[in-house]
């Protein structure tokens, strides 16, 4: 199984080197980590007995079944986010923020996508917001050296604004749905806001002072034909508020209820959804279709979803057969220090991604019970909301930066603008790394 996982992840790594996707990768290698689990258990147990450990776990409360229900929760939040985001940008709902962008100093127009990124980040997620801001650059900025630095930028903030956020990052979003973080602040986690922008300030103020000069306007193609179907601004606006809304809506909507996030956004799609079916009703059939949820949900990014699911279902066989226990241990022992244990892992998923390191840390260490920290037998920095959660949030969604293919944003880039990995380093990667050094220092500093 280790043999599996491993080879899949240098296959993900290496997927535009040897040209095949992520996603088959990932979904063969969980789907061959489970049928090794079962081989095993058949070959150890008696039938039934090996039937109840695959489904329930040893104890009853793990196996396929508990597993496939978390990850369900995290794919179905996951798809209707993504539908919710691409039905809005094709309204074209972001182009009144965009349009509103008129400056071709490299270094105000480097702040004010930074900062953008940072925010969209915390409202939609960090791999949708690169793909809005990676289109929003192309409009704006013609050089392809100077257009990759500003997309470099834009892993780092879009990284940055999802770590505070638990709809901004798959990571956080799984540390919540998963229960280590339970109290966020409508959508934020109060104590990561600052350390995830000084992971973005840091890097900007050093470009700061080493960018000049304009960036130059892409020359407009001739000829060029204009999208078919428009939206008018009233279109535009509605879909907007109506998408953001949805969005901040879903933790809302957990917390008065007590019900699975996917739920919320179900809830936040399905009108939307209708919505749009009333706004278009009396348009000509292809315009209306064009624009209906229905078109929409076959532009959304499934091999991603896909991609999710494979990994995620790698990682918990690993979780059902001790891996993750004797990681655990091993880091502990070695570091012996839970901050020091959080910032590698930060390092760590920048090689891989951090989807998995954060599975793979939720099944290593438990959420503490109040009774267990009275009794001295777990730290409370494991109990729910405690520092241990919060600081492997801001790691593992800052950290991914330092690496173009150590987060979700860098791979949709990477792929959207074909940036080259070796280029990313020289020219990113220690940007990345001093901001992700600066973040997880300004935490320790202010809330440990």
């Amino acid at each position: 199984m280790i043999v599996v996982f491993i080879v899949g992840y240098l296959m993900i790594a290496l997927e535009h080197s040897i040209h095949i996707d992520k996603a088959p990768t990932a979904l063969i290698a969980g789907m061959v980590c489970w049928a090794a689990y079962s081989f095993y258990l058949y070959g150890a147990h008696g039938h039934d007995e090996a039937h109840h450990i695959l489904l329930h776990g040893v104890t009853g409360e793990g196996g396929l079944m508990h597993h496939m229900f978390d990850i369900a929760n995290i794919l179905f939040f996951l798809l209707g986010a993504m539908t919710i985001v691409e039905t809005i940008d094709e309204h074209q709902g972001f182009t009144l923020i965009t349009d509103k962008i008129k400056t071709t100093n490299k270094v105000k127009l480097l702040w004010i996508i930074a900062i953008l990124s940072f925010f969209f980040s915390a409202l939609l997620d960090n791999l949708t917001t690169a793909i809005v801001m990676i289109s929003l650059l192309r409009k704006l900025v013609g050089d392809k050296q100077t257009r990759w630095l500003f997309a470099g930028m834009v892993i780092i903030a879009a990284n940055a604004g999802g770590a505070w956020s638990v709809i901004g990052d798959v990571t956080t979003t799984m540390l919540w749905v998963k229960g280590q973080l339970t109290d966020p602040t409508v959508i934020a986690i109060p104590s990561l806001i600052i350390p995830s922008f000084i992971a973005l300030l840091v890097p900007l103020l050093i470009l700061t002072f080493t960018l000049k000069g304009e960036a130059k306007r892409p020359k407009e193609e001739k000829g060029a034909q204009k999208k078919t179907f428009t939206t008018t601004r009233g279109e535009k606006l509605t879909l907007l508020i109506l998408g953001i809304a949805g969005l901040l809506f879903v933790p809302i909507f957990k917390t008065v209820t007590h019900l699975p996030p996917f739920t919320g956004m179900m809830l936040s799609l399905g009108i939307i959804w209708a919505v749009t079916e009333l706004m278009h009703k009396k348009k000509e059939r292809d315009h209306k279709y064009h624009l209906s949820v229905i078109s929409v949900l076959q532009k959304v990014d499934t091999s991603s979803v896909l991609f999710f699911l494979g990994i995620l279902l790698a990682v918990a066989a690993l979780q059902e057969v001790g891996h993750l226990k004797i990681m655990a241990e091993f880091l502990t022992e070695t570091l012996q220090n839970n901050y020091a244990i959080n910032i590698a892992i930060g390092f760590l998923s920048s090689i891989v991604d951090n989807v998995p390191l954060v599975a793979a840390s939720q099944g290593m260490y438990s959420i503490a019970s109040p009774e267990a920290v009275a009794a001295g037998t777990i730290s409370p920095e494991f109990l729910p909301n405690g520092t241990f959660w919060e600081f492997l949030a801001l790691c593992a969604g800052t950290g991914g930066s330092c690496l173009i293919i150590g987060s979700a944003a860098g791979v949709a880039v990477m792929g959207l603008e074909k940036i080259d990995f070796i280029w990313y380093m020289k020219k990113i990667s220690l940007l990345a790394v001093v901001g992700y050094i600066s973040g997880a220092a300004t935490y320790i500093l202010f809330f440990v």
